[in-house]
């Protein structure tokens, strides 16, 4: 082997690849000619000129051509020399040495690509020797992840985009082109809660049951049903990341919603998927090979506390989580639902900083309002389209110890569901204990007892004024018997009910055989 090769794989490469001929050759073209910059342009940008000084000429170019004056070496010189940077390019004699080198046009393309071969091993070179300094410094498996990953992906982007600034004009809006777009009606997915693309978040505490709501919803969606009353649309592609519930419980929770495993639809469910944390730039290209391993049109994040690293209160985790997980599949145009916690003070939202509402299109809070009734509100909204509330009611079947099949789902609560009152009212609370079967004479320790049976809320002063309303209604309801009709069941007596005095029909009552 080589001593100078070997050298070489001793440390740092310190040989930086470039390319001074075709460079020179390049921006002596570009000098001349606005189509000549505009044709190397849409391949190499500045940053693939190693070279300081060719790179101010290139930078002294770009601005004429964008002023809309033609390029030529004597306005370059004059251009540079405004900038008292003249000395920069060797007093001027750089440009007129370029300037006067031929380059002909049809060999233009081949020397703009062995710029952009030389720039893009030069970007490898580098990113080596960040690899190799990242490891004598000491940095984990995972950051090393992190940085092949960033690495790889701005490589991904160039390739994809044009290789230069192509990419960043080609996001300017055509306004004609724009205008005369049809987008159409916004259809809302099913449910009428988020449309095609949006990001939601769906708060609740702990005993709202939020994966349970959320489980069911997106079966029915990936299998093309009705969900809140809503028209059936065409089955939507979910990828269901669960870092929540045990396997058992997910089970148990389908097969009461009438699921089998020949009827998932285009459901894909990974349970305690091993992706590393969503607000890195490893944990977003672990969720982006599972998304376009699935073609998922629709990626659920259960609990998204559970899949991030940083701290819920740093306002910079959830900058992360938009930056390397939420913001690709919102470019992709791939919808999203983030289930959370709500914070210790219930009025003010979720758990931890406020800046994980602020890149969501919509918040929804979910309420237990006990008795299987639930509230859903709108608290946040970009859009303003779609219902802001919804009340429901959450209907299950026991079979035994278990819960029957297709016995579970959540409905829109209805007239009948209700009759005329508002949920956790006085008088639906009332209704519910009636079709409970707790007597109208009930105290408040019996009737507290059955609240807790029935999950319903309610305070020692709420549950004393219904108490109260209940047995002055036990009173009222209590058959008003007038003793003229008694007297006539039991004695068959002729006297006339207001002749008769009150302790004298008492006596004909009492006194009455047993055979009448």
């Amino acid at each position: 082997m080589n001593p100078r090769d070997q050298a070489d794989h001793d440390g740092l490469n310190l040989t930086t690849p470039h390319d001074d001929e075709a460079e020179d050759l390049v921006i002596g073209a570009i000098m001349h000619s606005a189509d000549a910059y505009n044709d190397v342009s849409a391949t190499v940008n500045r940053d693939d000129i190693y070279q300081p000084s060719r790179r101010l000429i290139w930078d002294t170019v770009a601005g004429l051509v964008a002023a809309g004056t033609h390029p030529h070496p004597v306005l370059v010189r004059a251009e540079i020399e405004k900038q008292g940077r003249l000395r920069e390019v060797d007093h001027g004699n750089l440009i007129i040495k370029l300037g006067t080198d031929y380059l002909p046009p049809l060999l233009l393309p081949e020397f703009t690509d062995r710029i952009y071969e030389s720039a893009r091993q030069r970007r490898y070179d580098q990113h080596a020797n960040e690899l190799k300094q990242a490891v004598r410094n000491g940095r984990s498996a995972d950051d090393l992840d992190a940085l092949l990953h960033s690495f790889h992906q701005g490589e991904q982007l160039r390739e994809t985009t044009g290789r230069g600034p192509a990419h960043l004009v080609a996001a300017l809006l055509n306004w004609d082109d724009f205008f005369a777009t049809d987008f159409g009606e916004i259809q809302l997915l099913p449910g009428k809660l988020m449309g095609p693309g949006q990001q939601i978040s769906l708060l609740g505490d702990g005993k709202a049951g939020k994966s349970l709501f959320c489980q069911e919803w997106m079966w029915r969606m990936a299998t093309g049903q009705s969900f809140l009353d809503d028209a059936p649309q065409a089955p939507v592609r979910i990828l269901y990341l669960d870092a929540e519930n045990g396997q058992e419980q997910v089970q148990e929770r389908f097969l009461s919603f009438g699921a089998g495993p020949r009827n998932m639809g285009e459901l894909r469910y990974a349970s305690f998927p091993p992706v590393r944390p969503l607000d890195t730039a490893g944990g977003g290209a672990d969720l982006t090979a599972l998304v376009k391993a699935t073609g998922a049109e629709l990626v659920v994040i259960d609990t998204v506390s559970r899949f991030i690293s940083g701290a819920e209160n740093d306002a910079d985790t959830w900058l992360s989580l938009y930056r390397h997980t939420l913001l690709p599949l919102k470019r992709d145009r791939i919808s999203s639902i983030r289930l959370d916690h709500f914070g210790k003070e219930k009025e003010r939202g979720g758990r931890g900083s406020s800046a994980k509402t602020q890149d969501v299109d919509h918040v929804w809070e979910l309420s237990a309002q006990g008795g299987g009734s639930l509230s859903l509100k709108r608290t946040h909204t970009r859009t303003g389209i779609g219902p802001d509330e919804f009340s429901i009611v959450r209907q299950a079947r026991r079979d035994g110890d278990n819960w029957a099949h297709g016995g579970t789902r959540h409905v829109l609560m209805t007239y009948e569901h209700t009759g005329q009152y508002a949920p956790g009212s006085d008088e639906d609370i009332m209704r519910r204990l009636d079709a409970h079967g707790v007597a109208l004479a009930a105290g408040n320790r019996v009737v507290k007892a059955a609240l807790m049976e029935l999950e319903i809320p309610a305070g020692s002063d709420k549950v004393s004024r219904i108490v109260k309303a209940r047995q002055n209604r036990a009173k009222a309801d209590t058959p008003n018997v007038t003793l003229a009709p008694l007297m006539w069941r039991c004695c068959s007596s002729t006297l006339p009910a207001p002749s008769c005095s009150k302790s004298a029909m008492k006596a004909l009552v009492l006194s009455c055989p047993s055979s009448c």
